[in-house]
């Protein structure tokens, strides 16, 4: 069992329709039949959302998210109309907002990697392999790849987890043609991306986008958020040092505490993680922040 630990209650809005609680966005849709997305200050780790808010969290998320989008605009479109908040809505929806076109969305996380961490390390460490791709001996924690590779997963449901696949088996499931536009635009967003964030001193290690269509078909729409600390790996450039875990402005700081001799918490048990400190909270908080600045270069302000 995993999941929520409390799941909130989502606002009652005048003329939205609720349609679900993720584990950071209510998504509502509009009488237009477009969708309204509005990110939480909720945070998860290890399939759990945690008790614990970090503030301002959301609209970081969303700033961002819409920082991205215009970067890549050139590349993809993505799903976004507009920022604003729906009339009723409550004053907190300002900041978290994006009302989007309705998409049909491909049935897999298009995960990039350049560099070798996380679940792609303990593939490697069993078979020298990430998603099937046979990858150089020698690597450790932190190495640079070769070159950038496309490791899909599927999707899974609040409290599961991801599952990492082949490319062979996303052709079988959605077929060449689509398998093969999600892994060159995975790849050629990550290289922009990535390009972008080294200049600006922080290594994009690895992250995850989303793809739909439109009900009209056509090509592919980039969707839900892009090249946030929630579904990116952000290492201050100045600090890697492959052979370790790398210092980060990702969520890693609270999985590292989760699973510390402080939070007494043990994930085998399938029991709720504790409520996080106040220092942890604020920690958490500041590498968002920090992450939003050096990457956009503009001050934060809520």
């Amino acid at each position: 069992m995993s999941g929520f630990v409390e799941k909130p209650e989502p606002a009652q809005v005048p003329g939205l329709v609720h349609l679900h609680t993720g584990k950071v966005r209510e998504l509502y849709q509009d009488a237009a039949g477009r969708l309204v997305m509005v990110a939480s200050d909720r945070i998860s780790a290890y399939d759990w959302v945690l008790p614990t808010e970090i503030p301002e969290k959301g609209r970081i998320l969303t700033r961002l998210s819409m920082w991205w989008f215009d970067q890549l605009a050139d590349l993809v479109p993505s799903h976004v109309i507009s920022t604003d908040v729906p009339q009723g809505a409550p004053a907190d929806w300002e900041g978290r907002t994006m009302v989007c076109r309705p998409l049909r969305m491909v049935p897999v996380e298009c995960v990039a990697r350049g560099y070798l961490t996380g679940s792609g390390l303990l593939e490697y460490h069993r078979d020298r392999t990430v998603c099937g791709l046979a990858l150089p001996e020698g690597l450790v924690d932190g190495s640079e790849l070769p070159a950038p590779i496309f490791t899909p997963a599927t999707k899974a449901e609040v409290g599961e987890h991801d599952e990492n696949v082949s490319y062979e088996e996303v052709v079988h499931r959605i077929g060449a043609e689509t398998a093969a536009q999600l892994r060159q635009a995975t790849l050629a967003i990550y290289t922009r991306a990535r390009g972008i964030a080294r200049e600006r001193g922080i290594i994009l290690a690895d992250t995850k986008f989303e793809f739909g269509h439109d009900r009209d078909g056509g090509g592919l729409i980039l969707a839900d958020e892009v090249l946030t600390p929630d579904s990116s790996r952000f290492w201050p450039a100045e600090l890697w040092q492959p052979g370790r875990a790398q210092p980060s402005y990702d969520k890693q700081f609270v999985r590292d505490w989760l699973t510390s001799p402080e939070a007494g918490w043990d994930r085998a048990a399938d029991v709720p993680p504790p409520e996080l400190p106040s220092r942890i909270v604020e920690q958490t908080r500041a590498r968002y922040v920090e992450a939003f600045e050096r990457l956009t270069g503009a001050p934060w302000s809520a």
